[in-house]
């Protein structure tokens, strides 16, 4: 499956933006798939997961109550809607599949290219 990650910028603080992640060449739905993020100078780290249902929602601490995957298996889309944006957001976003339901990096077969979220104060 390839993935395609798109919807970064550049928001204000408090600001809002929704990230796609579009699939190709295979069902999406056939994967759990993640968000991760890399801030500069950082390593890549786990933001939110979604099982292949759609009813099974994982994030990280600090995005909790601000973020929020969904799924359109319909389309072959996986979405990341981020409220409350805050500077510390700032980060390359990457999208990734999965076999398996987990935060682990290493888990995850297929990654997108990544796209670009600038937060500024």
């Amino acid at each position: 499956v390839q993935l395609q990650a798109f919807g970064g910028g550049l928001v204000q603080a408090g600001g809002s933006l929704r990230l796609s992640c579009a699939a190709s060449g295979r069902d999406l739905s056939s994967y759990n798939v993640g968000w991760f993020r890399q801030a500069p100078g950082k390593e890549r780290r786990f933001v939110a997961g979604i099982n292949r249902s759609g009813y099974s929602r994982s994030y990280t601490d600090s995005v909790k109550g601000r973020f929020t995957i969904s799924r359109d298996n319909a389309n072959n889309t996986v979405y990341l809607r981020m409220n409350s944006l805050k500077p510390e957001d700032t980060a390359v976003y990457y999208c990734a599949a999965s076999q398996f339901y987990s935060g682990s990096q290493d888990q995850y077969d297929y990654w997108g290219q990544g796209t670009l979220v600038t937060v500024s104060s």
